[in-house]
């Protein structure tokens, strides 16, 4: 198993890349968000790599950060999710993105994203809405990361009061122009009258 590669970019191309270690070529498969973190050609380049053994074929896929690895090998854990699959995916969908879309079930995100039917987005939920938990949770402050300290408080309380994370971001979201000098509570009054719709 080859966990990681580190050498220089010999070639790039929509889908892989091919890095040069000590004078042999790894034909590297790649996501979009992976591709456009490799260097130009003929800089040096680490890749944290998924090696994949077929009958016919090996397979290397690569990865430019941890997260992004993380969320490919539970994806390919998923029925009908194979490496292939689970790199277009990660191609139409940043891994953090991804994984707060399931953490909060959100089906009609995830088909969004090409190469996700309906049956695979409830597939993806199902299976991995445990699994990837926790980064979503390390994904939510970087979502928000503009915001104040009230717009933190009014996400927070909304969780408090049993509304799914994607709900209360939504409302978060739909308030941050309005709530510059604004307290809580009348935010929260907001956000509750848009939430009962």
């Amino acid at each position: 198993m080859i966990a990681h590669l580190a050498g220089t970019v010999a070639d790039k191309r929509d889908g892989e890349v091919v890095v040069d270690v000590n004078g042999v070529g790894y034909r590297v498969r790649v996501s979009q968000s992976c591709l456009a973190a490799v260097p130009p050609r003929g800089e040096k380049v680490l890749l944290r790599t998924y090696t994949h053994v077929r009958e016919d074929a090996l397979d290397l896929y690569g990865f430019a950060s941890e997260e992004e690895e993380a969320v490919f090998r539970e994806l390919i854990g998923v029925k009908a999710v194979g490496p292939r699959a689970a790199q277009n995916i990660l191609s139409g969908i940043e891994a953090r993105d991804l994984a707060l879309a399931v953490a909060s079930g959100d089906v009609a995100r995830l088909t969004k994203v090409p190469g996700i039917g309906k049956k695979t987005a409830e597939r993806l939920v199902v299976e991995l809405k445990e699994k990837l938990v926790a980064l979503a949770r390390a994904a939510a402050p970087s979502k928000g990361a503009g915001r104040g300290p009230v717009l933190e408080q009014l996400e927070h309380a909304l969780l408090g009061l049993g509304y799914r994370p994607q709900q209360a971001g939504q409302a978060v979201e739909a308030l941050a122009d309005a709530s510059q000098g604004r307290a809580l509570d009348e935010l929260l009054r907001e956000a509750l009258k848009l939430l009962r719709g």
